[in-house]
């Protein structure tokens, strides 16, 4: 039986089968949580109005002025100043419009929007197993005050496993990629994104993650330390060492973060609902559910609380885990490594999955745009949004929609396309690239 928890205490129905953990259903103007601080900041929908435009014009804008690449991809050194307006980048497939969206997306935490090896996303001499030591250096705009922030890899790795990803700020090293959401957010969307509603769960996951980051920096360093626990733990229970006082340091370790991720989630997701619930414009609205343990009690319990049941929790798991590997093997429910967002078409009550790829491209759109409008009004700064290929995949009505809300946010927008007509409305308000086998030209 599904055990649905909602702000509105609404039951919401999921069809797939193989879920069967509880879900945290997220509403716009429920009751308050039982103490918990699920968001770091109140809405500023929070009275049941939509956010003006204006509410958005004054905001810090985040922009990358100055993009430098060495050795990244096809490109062996390219230095673009765009400032800080709309870019639109146009040529053939292939040409190598993605792999400076990729590089822009290496300036959050993660491992950018294609997900690649580090080793295989420096530029590769002919024959050679792996590629060069590449970086991504950029002149960000629009924060607290300007930052110069820069990654890589230093060294061409002897294998794909030796790559070590560097950060610099302001030429300081950095120890951690945390440190690159206080200065940078972006959102993308990507054509293998369309079959987000459709996979498993990890990728949708990853998704909510990347909007979490644009408000809460810190999400990435919890993410991580939980990660790390996690593999230290199954690494002693796959040994056959049954530690008890090692296993319930790093539980204790998983407890504490993996409450505070689930809790950075659901509070981001309740405030994205709030956004969804007043979108204006042809982009359908969502209703959001994170199906995971941790989110499910905190909708009930106390933070402590839950921390104290996932301690329960992968202590009780212990035998199974060791046999099966993992973690929360028998357990009713997902972990906060295993939760996931279910999406539904608000208008048709339709979970995403089950509607059709127009209409999933459509609530992707209206989700990333929700969250750009919502970061812009609640924490002062719209992030950079990356959007590939995503025009040419909309029709007349939707792709004015869409450049209109980005202007009117004022947000800076990387378009690609193979068909610069499509960009036609964005003339003069937007800065243009044609590429030809990585060689840049400015204009149409």
């Amino acid at each position: 039986m599904i055990a649905t928890y909602g702000l509105n205490r609404q039951p919401q129905q999921d069809e797939r089968a193989d879920v069967t953990q509880s879900q945290a259903s997220v509403a716009f103007n429920g009751p308050d949580l039982r103490g918990n601080d699920l968001s770091r900041n109140t809405s500023s929908c929070d009275d049941g109005a939509a956010v003006p435009d204006a509410a958005v014009n004054d905001v810090g804008r985040l922009a990358c002025a100055r993009l430098t690449l060495s050795n990244f991809r096809c490109y062996e050194h390219l230095r673009l100043e765009p400032g800080l307006n709309p870019v639109v980048l146009t040529g053939a497939n292939g040409a190598g419009k993605t792999n400076i969206l990729e590089a822009l997306s290496f300036l959050v935490p993660g491992s950018g929007l294609r997900r690649a090896r580090l080793s295989d996303v420096g530029r590769r001499d002919l024959g050679a197993d792996q590629g060069r030591a590449w970086a991504v250096a950029a002149d960000i705009k629009g924060g607290a005050f300007p930052v110069s922030v820069g990654t890589g890899i230093e060294t061409a790795a002897k294998t794909a496993a030796a790559a070590k990803r560097v950060v610099h700020v302001d030429g300081a090293p950095q120890r951690a990629l945390s440190v690159l959401s206080e200065h940078f957010a972006a959102q993308w969307l990507t054509p293998q994104m369309d079959r987000l509603f459709l996979d498993g769960s990890q990728e949708r996951r990853r998704f909510l993650d990347r909007l979490v980051f644009g408000f809460d920096p810190a999400h990435a360093g919890r993410i991580n330390a939980y990660n790390h626990a996690l593999r230290e733990r199954s690494r002693l229970l796959a040994d056959g060492k049954n530690d008890d006082a090692w296993l319930s340091a790093l539980e204790d370790t998983m407890a504490t973060r993996g409450m505070a991720v689930a809790a950075a989630r659901l509070g981001v997701a309740e405030r994205l609902a709030g956004a969804c619930a007043h979108m204006n414009g042809p982009f359908p609205a969502s209703t959001l559910a994170i199906d995971g343990l941790a989110e499910g009690w905190l909708m009930d319990h106390p933070a402590l609380a839950v921390e104290d049941r996932l301690r329960a929790a992968l202590k009780r798991s212990r035998a199974a885990d060791a046999a099966h590997g993992g973690a929360g093997n028998g357990l009713d429910g997902r972990l906060p490594h295993q939760s996931d967002l279910l999406v539904t078409h608000a208008a048709k009550a339709m979970p995403a999955g089950q509607c059709s790829t127009g209409e999933q491209k459509m609530l992707l759109v209206g989700l990333v745009l929700a969250a750009a409008r919502l970061s812009a009004s609640d924490e002062g700064r719209t992030p950079v949004l990356l959007l590939d290929e995503v025009a040419a995949h909309l029709d007349v009505r939707h792709r004015d929609a869409l450049f209109d809300e980005v202007l009117t946010l004022g947000c800076q927008a990387w378009f690609t396309g193979t068909d610069a007509e499509l960009f036609a409305p964005l003339s003069g308000k937007a800065k243009f690239y044609s590429i030809d086998d990585a060689k840049l030209a400015e204009g149409h």
